[in-house]
């Protein structure tokens, strides 16, 4: 069966078709500028990458771009889109309806307008992406994979907020979670790497890109999980504060900051780019400390220590731990990082070889001493493939992974 999956932002559609069940990659693509006259298809299929100039005024008419070239005889990979079995959408969030994947109709589609507002950057040109999608290619299953589906196992003792509880039945605020399909997938490879069952695991996976997460999970399912009603709480992130204390936006609103200014600050100009006031972006601010620049070794050892902190807070919840897995951008490829977040934690069985993770990058790899008694891992995520296996699955009437 030929899978698309689809993720679709406010200007942009993502793309990735799939054998399955094989999970062989047949071509992916990136539609970008949606709405303006520069609108442009990277295409990639058979070995080769294309750069084709389009004019995609909406998400339906992006996709009848990505599905004609898909199926065009010089650089798609399929006779006509009939051959196309299933198509899987990413969808930010699914409140606290969606515990896994589902099979989209009206109802589903109502559920996730219902929760645009609590992710309203996303939810919407996700359903963009499903309506043009179902318009296309009315006759294929169509598939959501939500983003908070994977933290719907948290107690509710770790998802509830310390505030007056009529706020959560009234509201539903509380403790979602994001990266969810990415700390899936890396826990079923560690389990895997550690030849366990799915099921049979605790570890801390850290996703760590512009946008950071961590998570907790207890025999194969999340327990906790350290982004909450929204992506802002937690770690240290690229442009994101993480946690502080809230008394602070009441002291700012006092001094005249208004809440569209207070949510930019929080969202736009805080984490590593407030902190450094250089860089978001990781490797800029590692270059930079390397040339003795304090604040860029400043924002990093903020990021690490976050890092290392909830480390050894999930270790208290989990009570025993056979794994922390490193993923996303900064997680797969920065040493350093990896370096300062495990160090000192040799005290609750998390020791790193400094030459195995001082090494380049491999696909998955071990990079804990031989006498840790907690391996650390390095996976590369990869959303599109659990999505694709999600996808398949339901089709098929089968299990999820």
């Amino acid at each position: 069966m030929k899978v698309l999956v689809i993720n679709c932002g406010s200007s942009s559609i993502k793309y990735q078709l799939y054998d399955m069940p094989a999970g062989n990659v047949l071509a992916k693509g990136l539609l970008e500028r949606i709405g303006e006259p520069t609108s442009r298809l990277l295409h990639q299929a058979r070995g080769a990458a294309h750069e084709i100039p389009c004019a995609a005024e909406d998400h339906v008419a992006g996709m009848e771009t990505i599905l004609a070239t898909l199926a065009s005889p010089d650089k798609g990979v399929m006779g006509a889109i009939t051959e196309i079995g299933a198509c899987g959408h990413r969808v930010v969030h699914g409140g606290e309806e969606f515990t896994g994947s589902v099979i989209i109709d009206g109802d589903v589609i109502a559920s996730i307008e219902r929760f645009a507002d609590l992710a309203p950057l996303h939810n919407p040109p996700n359903l963009a992406g499903i309506r043009a999608a179902r318009r296309e290619l009315p006759d294929v299953p169509q598939i959501a994979c939500f983003d908070t589906a994977f933290h719907a196992t948290i107690p509710e003792v770790a998802y509830l907020y310390a505030l007056p509880y009529a706020l959560y039945e009234q509201y539903r605020i509380r403790r979602y979670g994001f990266h969810g399909t990415s700390h899936r997938y890396v826990a079923r490879r560690a389990a895997a790497l550690l030849g366990r069952d799915k099921y049979d695991i605790n570890a801390i996976t850290c996703h760590l890109g512009n946008g950071c997460s961590m998570a907790a999970v207890r025999g194969g399912r999340s327990a906790d999980t350290s982004m909450g009603l929204t992506p802002l709480e937690g770690l240290v992130m690229g442009t994101r504060s993480g946690d502080f204390d809230p008394a602070i936006l009441m002291y700012l609103a006092e001094k005249g900051m208004d809440t569209r200014r207070l949510n930019s600050l929080c969202n736009k100009e805080s984490g590593l780019l407030g902190i450094s006031g250089i860089s978001n972006d990781m490797r800029n601010l590692a270059a930079q400390a390397r040339n003795g620049e304090r604040r860029a070794a400043l924002a990093i050892d903020m990021f690490c220590y976050r890092v290392r902190k909830y480390i050894g807070a999930y270790t208290a919840v989990l009570g025993t731990l056979d794994a922390v897995v490193f993923t996303g951008g900064i997680g797969e490829n920065s040493p350093l990082v990896r370096e300062k977040s495990c160090g000192a934690l040799a005290q609750i069985g998390i020791e790193l070889d400094p030459e195995k993770n001082a090494r380049p990058p491999a696909r998955e790899a071990d990079v804990a001493a031989a006498a840790s008694r907690v391996r650390v891992l390095v996976i590369p995520t990869d959303e599109e493939a659990a999505i694709a296996q999600d996808t398949y699955a339901l089709a098929q009437d089968k299990e999820q992974p």
